[in-house]
């Protein structure tokens, strides 16, 4: 079997390119990484190249010792990854101390994986280790609508959560624990990492003011339906205040209640009742 014939490695590719398709991934921006199964290691472990040397991640992440991650790499375009994955992703194996990484598979012409390793690692063991396991995947995009929002909206997850909520009637139900908020930083870094997965604790999405969209899940179909979701009642929020400064009606807290009782989800109080602004 060719190693892109398997089920997880078309799943990524798919959504690499459903990303690009709704141009959130200009030039070489976002990135993907996706916390492989143990029986999907097996089916493709005939491919991996264990000749190449470890190399530091920028960050200690014991809780991923012995993982293995299929990753976007750094530099390289979501738009060329359906074209040509063995250039653009690649697959990598953590060390038993949870601070080296080595390339296994991919990057075949040079390269790292995402600048974002460390960020993304650091929320895959924090996912972990909240959902018993159950998240395996990292999605950072640069939502257009969202990252328009953080220049008018207070960075809050307060006002950005109830925002978002009222735009459409299902968003409650897809992200019933609201969104997180990190103000502006220098991305890249352990400091992001940081405050972000602070936010994971809590949240399974977080926007990066002025920058975009970072969400976890448990697979492709459900993390890029929660970016989507979200990016989606950006885009309306966007064009309501365009329309009119004031909304002249919206989803009221009783009737959040009500939703959340008949779809059996917790909505926290602190988005129902506290001021948005």
């Amino acid at each position: 079997m060719d190693i892109l014939e398997t089920g997880f490695v078309k799943g990524f590719i798919r959504m690499a390119d459903d990303g690009w398709k709704l141009g959130w991934h200009e030039r070489n921006g976002g990135n993907l990484t996706y916390r492989i199964k143990p029986e999907e290691v097996e089916e493709v472990r005939q491919f991996f190249d264990y000749g190449k040397p470890f190399q530091p991640i920028g960050t200690s992440v014991l809780g991923l010792a012995g993982e293995y991650f299929m990753v976007t790499g750094s530099g390289k375009y979501f738009r060329n990854v359906i074209l040509d994955p063995a250039d653009t992703t690649a697959i990598i194996e953590i060390d038993d101390k949870g601070e080296n990484y080595r390339i296994l598979w991919g990057l075949e012409n040079g390269g790292r994986p995402t600048s974002e390793l460390p960020s993304h690692l650091m929320n895959h063991e924090v996912k972990k280790r909240v959902t018993g396991g159950a998240h395996r995947v990292i999605y950072h995009c640069h939502a257009t609508n969202l990252i328009a929002l953080t220049f008018v909206l207070p960075l809050t997850a307060e006002a950005f959560t109830r925002e978002l909520w009222e735009m459409a009637t299902e968003c409650p139900v897809v992200f019933p624990s609201g969104v997180g908020v990190v103000p502006w930083m220098v991305p890249g870094g352990r400091a992001i990492a940081v405050e972000t997965s602070k936010l994971m604790e809590e949240y399974d999405a977080a926007i990066w003011a002025h920058h975009g969209l970072f969400c976890s899940g448990e697979d492709f179909d459900l993390t890029f339906g929660l970016a989507h979701t979200i990016e989606k009642s950006a885009e309306i929020l966007v064009k309501v205040r365009s329309m009119q400064p004031h909304k002249l009606q919206t989803i009221q807290p009783d009737e959040f209640c009500a939703l959340a009782k008949d779809f059996k989800v917790t909505l926290p109080e602190k988005f129902l009742y506290e001021k948005k602004n």
